[in-house]
């Protein structure tokens, strides 16, 4: 009852919903939702989203942060969600054809003109940070770029504990959900693209067993509740954590590996079913605050579509609360400069990173570095 209501509901939807909901809810093969992947390009969220790139192939002028962005515009809204790198992993998440043209030309434009904010680094060959780069590869992966030289850096670049930590170079050896997730992604997206290699495979089952020990949400010390914002479950993701994103994770590494799911995902999902049906149903916290990208339509708050977990992918909204409200989006409690948000902002240097990778004027301290995200990741 419940999938054929929700099949229902998004029957006259976006196409980047429908073709994910024919392909991962119906079973569907590749001849039926093949063609309605198709219309990304050209319909709806996906069509709006490649009408603001750039001539050059980028957005807002920027890699990471639009162009322009200074400190003092982020104490005032936040971390930015319009630039480069957000765009081109929105793209693979609604599903725009990496054969398509507009994709081989973007891939092309990108790697001309997109350099990283960090000290300058092409695009594709990735810069210092672990979850930056784990995206750059799921991205890269995804619409065929040779991404191997930045798996293999980052299958160095693991902890001890089997995850990742962007504080790595700070001296953390322990690891964080946040880095960890955006890392597993780009491992599973390259192994699906690739097969992988011995390494990465290998990165990839130690990454998730740090995961699934602490039952996606827990901390390995005690089995208290790591993040209160773990629970809360928002698309787009951007950088950030939480059990439904992991979830899925689990869901495509299920697919890919031929297994089924393992016990230790069985709290998160009750979790998520509880927001489904009961007293929490419904309750979903949005998107996360900051400048984004206007793809939404028109259509009234309850047709606004969701992914195939159920996320809503209308990324669209200004900052202000009142037209936030008409998106059928619940605004995020505080500032908005959430732990892990690279700021604008004086050089830091990088104590314990390899040498050549801390030099140079750099326009903000590491995506990762908030005083809070180094706190989360020392409980773990």
């Amino acid at each position: 009852m419940i999938v054929e209501s929700v099949v229902k509901w998004v029957a006259d939807g976006d196409p980047a919903l429908r073709w994910q909901v024919e392909r991962d809810v119906l079973g569907a093969s590749e001849a039926t939702w093949g063609p309605i992947r198709a219309l990304v390009e050209t319909e709806g969220f996906g069509a709006r989203l490649l009408s603001l790139q750039d001539e050059d192939g980028r957005w807002s002028g920027g890699t990471f942060f639009p162009a322009g962005f200074g400190a003092e515009q982020f104490q005032r809204e936040g971390q930015p969600w319009t630039a480069t790198t957000w765009a081109l992993t929105q793209l693979r998440e609604l599903g725009l054809d990496p054969d398509s043209e507009r994709a081989r030309d973007t891939v092309r434009l990108v790697g001309q003109h997109a350099r990283w904010d960090h000290d300058g680094q092409p695009y594709w060959s990735g810069e210092i940070e672990e979850c930056i780069n784990g995206r750059t590869v799921a991205d890269g992966a995804y619409f065929g770029v040779d991404v191997e030289p930045l798996v293999a850096r980052l299958v160095g670049e693991s902890q001890p504990d089997g995850g990742w930590n962007c504080e790595r170079c700070n001296g953390s050896v322990r690891s964080s959900f946040a880095t960890t997730i955006n890392v597993l992604e780009g491992l599973l997206e390259f192994e699906r693209a690739t097969g992988g290699t011995a390494g990465s495979r290998r990165a990839r089952r130690l990454g998730e067993q740090y995961l699934l020990e602490r039952r996606l949400f827990r901390r390995a010390s005690t089995g208290e509740l790591a993040d209160p914002q773990f629970l809360q479950l928002t698309y787009p993701n951007r950088w950030h954590y939480d059990v439904l994103r992991a979830l899925d994770h689990f869901r495509a590494a299920g697919r890919l590996d031929g297994t089924g799911p393992d016990p230790r995902l069985g709290e998160a999902l009750g979790i998520l079913r509880s927001k489904r049906t009961g007293p929490a149903a419904g309750r979903w916290s949005g998107s996360h605050e900051g400048r984004r990208c206007s793809i939404s339509t028109a259509a009234p708050a309850r047709r606004r579509a969701r992914s195939r977990c159920g996320r809503c992918v209308s990324c669209a909204g200004s900052t202000t609360p009142a037209e936030d409200a008409t998106s059928g989006h619940d605004r995020l409690s505080g500032s908005g400069r959430a732990s892990g948000s690279r700021r604008p902002g004086p050089v830091r240097s990088r104590p314990g990173c390899p040498p050549g990778r801390s030099a140079g004027p750099r326009p903000g301290p590491p995506f990762g570095s908030g005083r809070s995200e180094r706190r989360r990741a020392a409980r773990r």
